[in-house]
């Protein structure tokens, strides 16, 4: 006995889950490769080897996990939007983020790199791309909050409680997101 009930089988739910919503990612991946037309090894001489087979291979197959940074020079090598990348209708664990959600840069600053890396690339990759940087705080989509989950592979509820627990988004997502449950 766990002591704390079934949060064994609870976490064995999210890795099914997770690698369930890895297999989707990498159905759509391979879906857009093939409307362009290329082979693994064609994306692998199209990207003059930036791209390998055997990796864009894992990355479809859901064997092998994408970060967002990866994801999203994918995204720009296919010429789509990341969007277009990511698996449509709703996320396995059951609950959405709050509809807005509004990132504290400030705060994100001020957490070790291990913790936040890669939540701060993707912020400052968005900054970037909308020219953006009030440095102050950041709204990013739900689309957006997905990608992060499968980095930090967690669902994207248990993400949104991590980032109100590191104070990077207010406690009101964390109310917001109990309430759409």
């Amino acid at each position: 006995m766990h002591g704390r009930g079934d949060t064994g089988d609870a976490k064995g739910r999210g890795v099914r889950q997770m690698g369930d919503y890895a297999k989707a990612l990498g159905s759509k991946l391979r879906g857009i490769r093939q409307q362009q037309g290329l082979s693994l090894h064609g994306v692998e001489q199209k990207s003059g080897g930036r791209w390998k087979a055997v990796v864009v291979g894992s990355y479809e197959r859901g064997d092998r996990a994408v970060t967002v940074q990866k994801l999203a020079e994918l995204a720009d090598f296919y010429g789509v939007p990341v969007a277009e990348l990511l698996p449509e209708g709703r996320v396995p664990s059951g609950s959405e983020p709050a509809a807005k959600i509004v990132i504290n840069l400030e705060r994100l600053q001020q957490l070790p790199a291990e913790k936040a890396g890669p939540l701060a690339r993707y912020a400052a990759a968005i900054q970037s791309q909308r020219g953006d940087y009030n440095g102050k705080v950041l709204s990013i989509r739900n689309e957006d909050l997905r990608s992060l989950a499968i980095i930090y592979d967690m669902s994207p509820g248990e993400l949104s409680d991590q980032l109100v627990d590191w104070g990077v988004l207010p406690p009101e997502a964390r109310v917001a997101r109990a309430m759409e449950d």
